[in-house]
């Protein structure tokens, strides 16, 4: 059985300001969330987008499509209700950061972590005044408190519509340095994903193609671009 879609019911989207911030127009129908929370966008730039993907739509409307309306409505519905929340579960990636995990062999992969990975654990320290240690293998390795803290402060800082594109950059690449080093310009976005998949495109070198598993890489990919697109909007 498919998959039931609505229809489009509207002919034109634009966008209005609104108490607080922009509003996303269907004929002069101001749009909501799924949980009828009136979806006020806090840039022109992010309702303008948002109103692209609405008039984007064709007979049935995709919500595969809308990946900035998703992220919205999260940001409304999820995260401003669990702020605290939502931050301490993404701080807690510092503390099991992808980039501190390093291979026992082979020293071809090993160098290429070093030189990909070092540098950007070095900006951790000289930017945030976090010095995280790596380790081999996936056995947990404790990270300095205080390090942790200090990583964690802007995610702490972050407000819902930012905090919820930051969820996303954290948990595909499965690093909070990554993703701090993408909204804080340290990366472009591509570079960070594919910096995040440097041991999944070893495998690929060795080994071969996945079908499956590059079709699920090019949708995490996507999205991971989406929120980084999304975090820029709010600029």
């Amino acid at each position: 059985m498919s998959e039931w879609k609505a229809k489009r019911f509207w002919k034109e989207a634009n966008v209005a300001p609104a108490e607080g911030g922009w509003q996303v127009l269907l004929d002069a129908r101001p749009v909501r969330t799924p949980a009828k929370v009136p979806l006020i966008l806090p840039t022109q730039a992010l309702a303008e987008a948002l109103a692209a993907e609405w008039q984007a739509q064709e007979e049935r409307i995709d919500p595969g499509s809308m990946p900035l309306t998703r992220t919205a409505n999260s940001a409304l519905d999820k995260v401003a209700v669990q702020r605290v929340e939502v931050a301490q579960m993404l701080a807690a990636y510092g503390g099991s950061d992808l980039l501190c995990y390093r291979a026992e062999r082979p020293a071809e992969l090993i160098a290429r972590q070093a030189s990909e990975w070092d540098p950007l654990l070095a900006w951790a320290e000289e930017r945030h005044g976090a010095r995280l240690v790596t380790a081999t293998g996936v056995m947990p390795v404790a990270q300095d408190a205080a390090a942790l803290e200090r990583l964690a402060a802007p995610v702490f800082a972050m407000e819902p519509f930012a905090l919820a594109a930051f969820h996303d950059l954290v948990a595909l690449s499965g690093s909070l340095v990554l993703a701090l080093a993408v909204v804080e310009e340290r990366l472009e976005p591509r570079e960070a994903w594919r910096l995040s998949r440097l041991d999944e495109d070893w495998q690929i070198e060795q080994w071969g193609d996945d079908e499956e598993a590059e079709a699920m890489a090019r949708v995490k990919g996507a999205a991971f671009l989406d929120a980084a697109r999304f975090w820029a909007l709010l600029g």
